[in-house]
């Protein structure tokens, strides 16, 4: 009998652990489709408010503001709602921040818009992934590049959505405040199954706001190399081919599908890779696999070569941050306040990424922008040890909490409650 108990325990924790991971799936997948549903009617938005490229790109300048600014902040929210209330706030701030931008009647106004638009992306994005760890840690295998595979996908629904509205001539302001709408009630249904991972009592607050912490810095470099290849190939993918190879357009476009793609398909299937192989060997293989592709991006003398050299960088590249959040989050007594440090490194990247390719460009040429993003993805393969799970596993120092109502010990982790 006792066995039998402790079976259907088993199983009904399991199942309540599958539940968890596809709710966060949702989540994942909704949060990716604000992005795309955002980007494509940017055109809309600057029609609307009447202003020039110049101000347009001061203006697309403060979600990252504020997303840097507010991923800090992540951890002491989680510490103080509690992972899964933090979601659902933090996750539906960001949903209905969608409708924002294309009600904005001018600069100021559109700035302000997408500074809130940035802090409810960045700190959402902390906290979701502070769960995936610990969901990750109770399954007992990798989902994390699973759930940044659906976050890929959700924003790829997104962009085809946004597109197809464009496409009919719909105004940016219904077609987003519907989105928002359906987005916001997805998300919070799906928050109501994700794990509700909680501090132990005795934890410490995290500060309210703080520098990202030491055991972050060597994880978020690798992410800055990883980020790094991708922010460059998605925005000077098409212009490398038109410019350095003579593509047309439609060859020229199809270089940062075939990116986009990859990367997505690689993050979706990547948790395979990472269960057999362990997190530092499939890292270094995607380096291996990125460092040639940079190659042959720089090397390629017809456009269909480097169009395969994009591809390969996007399959190198693909599971990197999703890694890096995961050790992250295992790092130190503070998962959110680790993940938001590693978050910001690497999203940091992506930011300076476009504006270096095109200031060595213009220094030198494109081949030499893409020779950098070269040597940041052999950085893969020096720095891919940094990953290792060090004995963090289940019930381990360092660890994420665990979540409520699972017969938590103090100082116990979720996965060994």
């Amino acid at each position: 009998m006792a066995r039998q108990a402790r079976a259907g325990a088993a199983g009904e924790r399991a199942r309540r652990t599958r539940q968890a991971r596809i709710a966060l799936a949702v989540v994942f997948c909704a949060h990716g489709a604000v992005t795309g549903s955002f980007a494509t009617r940017v055109p809309w938005i600057q029609e609307h408010t009447g202003i020039g490229a110049g101000e347009l790109g001061l203006a697309l300048a403060f979600p990252a503001l504020g997303s840097l600014l507010a991923m800090p902040l992540a951890g002491r929210v989680a510490h103080r709602l509690g992972a899964r209330t933090a979601l659902r706030v933090l996750l539906a701030a960001w949903t209905l921040s969608l409708a924002l931008p294309s009600l904005a009647p001018n600069l100021g106004a559109l700035c302000a818009a997408l500074f809130v638009y940035g802090a409810s992306s960045g700190m959402s994005d902390v906290v979701m992934n502070g769960i995936g760890v610990a969901t990750e840690d109770r399954a007992g295998r990798s989902i994390m590049s699973g759930l940044h595979g659906m976050w890929s996908a959700g924003a790829l629904i997104g962009s085809a959505s946004g597109a197809l509205a464009a496409n009919l001539g719909a105004d940016a302001r219904v077609q987003h405040e519907l989105a928002a709408a359906v987005l916001t009630a997805t998300g919070l249904a799906a928050c109501h199954w994700v794990l509700d991972v909680r501090s132990a009592p005795e934890a410490e607050a995290p500060p309210r706001f703080a520098l990202p912490p030491r055991s972050a810095l060597l994880i978020g470099l690798v992410g800055f190399c990883a980020v790094f290849g991708e922010g460059a190939s998605l925005d000077w993918s098409a212009v490398y081919l038109r410019d350095v190879l003579g593509a047309s357009a439609g060859p020229a476009a199809a270089s940062t599908t075939a990116f986009t793609l990859t990367m997505a398909v690689t993050r979706i299937a990547g948790d395979r890779l990472v269960d057999r192989f362990g997190p530092v060997r499939t890292v270094r293989a995607g380096g291996a696999c990125a460092t040639a592709g940079g190659l042959l991006v720089v090397l390629a003398p017809v456009p269909a070569l480097a169009m395969a050299g994009f591809a390969l960088l996007g399959v190198g590249v693909a599971v990197v941050v999703p890694l890096a959040f995961a050790a992250a989050g295992r790092s130190g007594p503070h998962p959110n306040q680790a993940i938001a440090g590693v978050a910001t490194i690497t999203y940091t990247s992506g930011l300076v990424a476009p504006s270096v390719i095109g200031g060595v460009a213009h220094a030198s040429s494109l081949q030499a922008s893409f020779a950098l993003v070269t040597v940041f993805a052999a950085g893969l393969l020096a720095g891919a040890g940094v990953l290792r799970p060090g004995g963090r596993g289940a019930g381990g120092p360092g660890g994420p909490a665990a979540p409520a109502g699972e017969g938590r010990a103090a100082g116990t982790r979720g996965a060994g409650s």
